[in-house]
Formats: structure tokens, C-alpha cells, sequence
């Protein structure tokens, strides 16, 4: 699969991505927003890991001026969950800002919708992360609740919001 949107493209991670992910990858400000899965420093070892397992037919490299700098994906549903999935992506600092992310979620979630049959497409988002909040909402993804304290993340214990694109009957 690969989308080309007027930001960028969305397409299969390849093993050439190494430099380019490393180098996006490698935040605190991108880590702080993410599951302890995405490591802090963020180490060619652990960008060879990853392109390693990222082959997946639902985990996608964002692509901009020819260069991997972020990441979108879909974590499919499974047993009674199977029409469902949940959306993570990131960008690369430097590209923040520009409508990127906000182009990308909204054709990643058609996209999925499309792909596996999906009713639903749930976010996870840690409440003090208003900007991937203010992504979803601008893709008609609606906010269902507030989990309260339920993430611990440096040390911290936050609220997550739950948002969801649910196709309606």
C-alpha cells in the first residue's frame, strides 16, 4: 500500500529508512507522547529492530521530501475486537506543525477502514498532548472519555483520552 497525499506519502518502512528514522526518532518530545515501546534515546539498534518487525501490512512510514520521518499505524483488533483497531502515529519534530500528521491520520483511517473492514478506529492520547488531540478531532474522530490517572510516563501519572471514528449503522 502506499498513499500519496499533497504533504506526503504514506508507504511500507524500508530497511534504506534507517538514517532518516533514527534521526526523526531519536526526541524526548516525541518519546514523552508515546508508549514506553518507543525508546528513549533512540539507537540505530533500535531502529534496526524495528524495521526489522515493522513489515506488517498495517504499519506505515511517513514519508516527506523522499525521507522517512515518521510513523502511522494501525494495531488491528482480534477475536470479538476484529472489526476494530487503534491508531498511533509520530512525526519528526522539524516537520511538526504543518498539516502533516492531520493529512495523514485522516487517509490512514479510510484507508484501514476500507483495507479490514474496520467500524471502528480508536486513539489513545495522553491528555497533556493537545495537539494529537486537536489531529483527531479535525479527522471527526470524537472524544468518548477521560481515563483518569491511567498512564504512568516518566515518572508521572497522566489521564488518556480515549477518541474514536466510529462508522455509524
Amino acid at each position: 500500500m502506499e498513499l500519496r497525499l499533497p504533504s506526503c506519502t504514506i508507504r511500507p518502512w524500508r530497511a534504506s529508512d534507517l538514517e532518516s528514522l533514527v534521526l526523526h526518532a531519536d526526541n524526548p518530545r516525541i518519546a514523552a507522547n508515546l508508549r514506553d515501546v518507543f525508546p528513549s534515546p533512540y539507537t540505530r539498534a533500535d531502529g534496526e529492530a524495528w524495521l526489522a518487525v515493522a513489515a506488517r501490512p498495517s504499519n506505515f512510514a511517513i514519508e516527506v521530501d523522499g525521507a522517512a520521518v515518521g510513523g502511522i499505524g494501525l494495531r488491528l483488533g482480534e477475536d470479538v475486537h476484529r472489526r476494530t483497531a487503534e491508531i498511533g502515529y509520530w512525526l519528526g519534530e522539524a516537520y511538526w506543525g504543518r498539516g502533516i500528521v492531520t493529512e495523514a491520520v485522516g487517509a490512514l483511517t479510510r484507508w484501514g477502514v476500507e483495507a479490514f473492514d474496520l467500524v471502528r478506529v480508536d486513539a489513545h492520547v495522553f491528555a497533556p498532548n493537545v495537539a494529537s488531540a486537536r489531529v483527531l478531532e479535525k479527522n471527526g474522530y470524537v472524544l468518548e472519555g477521560r481515563l483518569r490517572r491511567r498512564v504512568e510516563k516518566r515518572g508521572e501519572i497522566l489521564d488518556a483520552l480515549v477518541y474514536a471514528y466510529v462508522l455509524e449503522d
